[in-house]
C-alpha cells in the first residue's frame, strides 16, 4: 500500500519536527559546518509564527503518513535585480533519510510549481549543495540546470578575510560606508554624492590561489 503524503504550510506545533530536520540537513556531508547551529523549538516555534504572515515566503512541511518528514523554504523574488519578472527560490529542501524514496521531495517541488504558476512566476530556483550527487541528479531529471554556485560566509569571516589580503585601506572604507548607511537610517536621507564610494582609492590585492575553489 502506498504510503500517504501531504504538503501543507508549516504550523508552529510543526517546530520539533523541523529542528530534528534541521539537525539532520546541518549534519549531512553536503553542508560541512556552513548552516547556523540547530535552533531551539521555541525560537522555530516563533519562526514559523512570521512565514505564516508573509506573502513573499513560505515554509513548507512534508507528510508521510501523519509525521512530517520533509521541508522546503520558497521564496519569492525578482528573477535579477535588473527585470520585473518573478521567480520562486526553494531553499532548505530536505527529506528525512527514513522517508526517502517516497516521492516527498517531487511533492514539495510540485507544491513549489502550483504556487509559482498560481503567483504567476515564470521561473523556479532550487538552492542545492554542489557535492550533493543524488539531489542534483534528481533536480537535474526534473528541468532544472545549475546556473551558479551560493557561497556562504559569516560577515567577520569576510572581514577578517579582506584584512589578510593586505587592504587596511578598504577595512576603512567599510568602517566609513557602514557608519553612512547608519546615518541614511536615522534620516531617512540617500547617502551623500560626495560620499566614500567602495572602489574608491582602494588597491585591491590579487586574487588569492584559491578563490576558485
Amino acid at each position: 500500500m502506498a504510503a500517504a503524503i501531504e504538503v501543507r504550510d508549516a504550523r508552529p506545533g510543526d517546530a520539533d519536527a523541523l529542528v530534528a530536520l534541521w539537525r539532520e540537513l546541518a549534519g549531512a556531508g553536503a553542508h560541512p559546518s556552513r548552516l547556523p547551529a540547530t535552533p531551539s523549538a521555541a525560537a522555530v516555534e516563533v519562526a514559523v509564527s512570521k512565514h505564516l504572515d508573509d506573502p513573499f515566503g513560505r515554509l513548507l512541511v512534508g507528510e508521510l503518513d501523519g509525521e512530517v518528514h520533509g521541508m522546503a523554504y520558497l521564496r519569492r523574488t525578482p528573477v535579477t535585480p535588473l527585470h520585473d519578472d518573478q521567480t520562486v527560490a526553494i531553499e532548505y529542501l530536505h527529506v528525512s533519510d527514513a522517508a526517502r524514496r517516497h516521492g516527498l521531495g517531487k511533492a514539495l517541488i510540485a507544491e513549489a510549481v502550483a504556487w509559482a504558476e498560481y503567483e504567476c512566476c515564470a521561473h523556479l530556483a532550487v538552492v542545492a549543495p554542489a557535492i550533493a550527487r543524488e539531489a542534483n541528479r534528481f533536480l537535474a531529471r526534473l528541468g532544472l540546470g545549475q546556473a551558479g554556485v551560493l557561497r556562504f560566509a559569516t560577515t567577520h569571516t569576510v572581514r577578517r578575510r579582506l584584512a589578510a589580503e593586505h587592504a587596511p585601506n578598504l577595512l576603512a572604507l567599510l568602517s566609513s560606508r557602514r557608519s553612512a548607511i547608519a546615518r541614511r537610517a536615522q534620516l531617512g536621507r540617500p547617502l551623500p554624492v560626495d560620499g566614500p564610494t567602495l572602489g574608491a582609492d582602494v588597491s585591491y590585492p590579487a586574487e588569492p590561489e584559491s578563490a576558485g575553489t
